[in-house]
Order: structure tokens, then C-alpha cells, then sequence
């Protein structure tokens, strides 16, 4: 499949500071109750924040890394081959959360940032595949990322990090592409210390929109009994 972070994936990982350092504690408490007996999946891995987050929170349990972008994939291995612990534990998959083949038992599952590439029933079968694997009390954890609704969102900075002499700066707009998904327009900019633009890089890509009562909904179906805490953090045990 296409790479759809050909172009933009340089700046992924770094414009993801804030937001990773925002979501790291209600991740972390999320969580709870994920065993180190049996392997934590990371469905959607990206450069490899959230299995960071993971591998801190349940010390010596097995991970498994999906990752579906070569370019995404460079910068997770990079990530894991500079810290001996996470390179013994850490396996990267090539592939998307709907078509990776999952062990039969699981200790834990991340997707953080990931469903809303997902359809409304790819993710109604990922929900059911996961409650089938995942241990009584192992959570899965997910988040909801606005907007809920297809809706316009004008363009917004998001963050700005400073690297050596120049400014990476992050902004954000959305339309709505249909009842249920919008078209993110991301906008990537180098600036430099006279605040002239080095290069720009504008991406775009389909996100489903969903709201926190169609998630519960959809995990109470598939046998999840749900919290939502901060930033949107879902967690979903067996019930």
C-alpha cells in the first residue's frame, strides 16, 4: 500500500513532543491491570512514543510493534536499536492493524492516534479480534482525537519545536468528506531565525470522524466494559 507519510513523515515524530508528553500519564494509567506473561501489541506504532510509554509501564513484557509506513518504520527502529531493553523486547511488524496477525493471547493493546484511519467496520472487527485475545482485566487502550462529527476545523498551529538555527512548525485545518470522515490538511513549515520559510510541506489525508459514545457503543458490542479519562483516553477490559 501507498505510504501516505512519504513526504511529511520527516516531521511526524518531532511535532509529536507535546502531545506524547500530554498523553503519557493518562496512557500510562490506562494501563493498569496489562500482564508482562503474555505479549503488548502496538497497533499503529508510529515512531515509537507510545511503545516507549509501554515498555516503562510494564516492565519485561514481550512487544509487538505494527507499523504499516516504511517511513514511520525507520524512525521506530531507530527509536528501539538505541535502548538495549526495548531492542530485546520490541518485534516491528510491517502491517495495518486490520490485517496483522495477532497472538493468540495478549497481555495489553495501544492504539493511540490510530482509528481514525480505520472504518467503521474495520473497527468493529478489530475490537472483536482483540476481545478474543486479550486476558480477562488486560486493557486495550485507545483515543478519541476531535473533531466527533463532520465538521470544518480552520487551520491551527499546533506546535512550533526549534531545532539548531531553524523552526519546525506544525498547523492544522480540516472539511468534511462525508457523514462520518473529514480530509486533514496538515501543513508542515521550516522557518528560519528571520521567520522566512525554508521549505513547506502540505499532506492530506481521509480520518473517521467518531464520537465517545459511538466507541463505547462499539467496545460494549464486541464485550468491553469501558472508562474515559483524560485527553480521550479510552480503557477497555473484558467484562
Amino acid at each position: 500500500m501507498p505510504d501516505q507519510y512519504q513526504e511529511s513523515g520527516e516531521f511526524l515524530d518531532l511535532l509529536s513532543i507535546d502531545a506524547w508528553q500530554a498523553l503519557r500519564d493518562p496512557v500510562r494509567q490506562a494501563l493498569a491491570g496489562a500482564r508482562v506473561d503474555a505479549p503488548a501489541v502496538d497497533l499503529g506504532a508510529g515512531s515509537g512514543r507510545g511503545v516507549q510509554v509501554l515498555a516503562e509501564t510494564v516492565p519485561a513484557c514481550e512487544i509487538i510493534a505494527v507499523e504499516p509506513s516504511p517511513v514511520q518504520r525507520a524512525a521506530l527502529h531507530a527509536r528501539i536499536v538505541d535502548d538495549p531493553d526495548l531492542a530485546a523486547r520490541t518485534t516491528v511488524v510491517a502491517a495495518t492493524a486490520e490485517q496483522v496477525a495477532l497472538p493468540e493471547t495478549l497481555g495489553a493493546a495501544l492504539a493511540i492516534n490510530v482509528i481514525g484511519h480505520l472504518t467503521a467496520a474495520d473497527r468493529r472487527a478489530l475490537w472483536q479480534r482483540l476481545a478474543g485475545r486479550l486476558s480477562v482485566g488486560a486493557p486495550l487502550v485507545v483515543n478519541l482525537q476531535p473533531p466527533d462529527t463532520a465538521v470544518a476545523v480552520a487551520e491551527t498551529e499546533f506546535t512550533t519545536v526549534r531545532i539548531g538555527r531553524l523552526r519546525y512548525q506544525g498547523s492544522a485545518s480540516a472539511r468534511p468528506a462525508g457523514p462520518d470522515r473529514v480530509t486533514w490538511r496538515m501543513r508542515y513549515r521550516v522557518l528560519d531565525d528571520d521567520d522566512r520559510s525554508v521549505r513547506e510541506i502540505v499532506a492530506e489525508y481521509a480520518w473517521q470522524v467518531i464520537s465517545p459514545a459511538q466507541l463505547i457503543g462499539e467496545l460494549s458490542a464486541a464485550g468491553f466494559t469501558t472508562e474515559l479519562g483524560e485527553l480521550g483516553v479510552v480503557r477497555a477490559t473484558r467484562s
